[in-house]
Formats: C-alpha cells, structure tokens, sequence
C-alpha cells in the first residue's frame, strides 16, 4: 500500500469516528461527506498505486 493509500484510509477512519461520536441522528454531516471523499480517494490510490507498481519485466 502506498504512502497516499495510508493516509487516506486513516484519514477515512478518523472521520468516520468523528461522525459517529459527535451525531445524535442520521443527518449527513460534514465528517460523513469528508468521509466518504477520502474513502473514494483511498480506492483511487489502491488502483493507481497497483497501476504504477506493476511491471512484468523487472530483470
């Protein structure tokens, strides 16, 4: 997992805590939007890091 991938799932999971400690109801909030943005840009560096990394012919 990239340096990038890690950031963004653990900025992921912070948000997502956050949502959940400081919502009483089901509304969509600031940390659930952020949370969901940064959980999109995680799957969009998983696949760009695995695009990038690839390479069948390293000898």
């Amino acid at each position: 997992m990239s340096k990038s991938a890690t950031g963004f799932l653990i900025l992921t999971l912070l948000s997502g805590i956050f949502h959940l400690s400081i919502a009483e109801n089901s509304t969509a909030t600031l940390p659930l939007i952020a949370c969901a943005v940064f959980g999109a840009l995680f799957l969009l560096a998983l696949i760009a890091g695995r695009r990038i990394k690839f390479d069948p012919v390293l000898r």
